[in-house]
C-alpha cells in the first residue's frame, strides 16, 4: 500500500494556499475530497492508503484566487488543476502544487 501528500504554494503571495478544495479520483471514483490548512497542507489525505495505480488529483484554484481577491477573467484561464500520476507499490508520494491564476507547476516530492 502507499500513502500520498500534497502542499499548495500560491506563487503570487509567496505562501501556503489555505482553503483550496481538492479532490483524489481513481478513475471516475471519488477516494477523498479535502481543504488544505493554514500550511498549504490536507493532512487528511495521508490516512488514504492506495494501491498501485495511476490516480487524478484535482485542485479547485480558481474558487481559491476568487476569495484571495485575485481579479479573474470569466471562465477562468486555471479553474481546476488536474494532476494525473502514478503510484508504484508500498511507495510514498508528495505532490506539491505552486499555481497562480495563469500557470502552474508540479513534481514529485520527497
Amino acid at each position: 500500500m502507499s500513502s500520498l501528500s500534497t502542499h499548495v504554494l500560491d506563487t503570487v503571495s509567496g505562501r501556503p494556499a489555505s482553503g483550496v478544495f481538492l479532490r483524489l479520483l481513481d478513475g471516475e471514483k471519488v477516494l477523498f475530497c479535502g481543504t488544505t490548512d493554514a500550511d498549504g497542507r490536507c493532512p487528511e489525505l495521508r490516512n488514504i492508503f492506495l494501491e498501485k495505480g495511476g490516480y487524478r488529483l484535482e485542485f479547485s484554484v480558481g474558487e481559491y484566487f476568487r476569495q484571495a481577491g485575485q481579479v479573474l477573467s470569466d471562465p477562468p484561464f486555471l479553474d481546476i488543476v488536474p494532476v494525473v500520476f502514478g503510484l508504484g507499490s508500498d511507495m510514498h508520494a508528495h505532490v506539491p502544487l505552486l499555481v497562480a491564476p495563469f500557470g502552474y507547476s508540479t513534481y514529485r516530492g520527497s
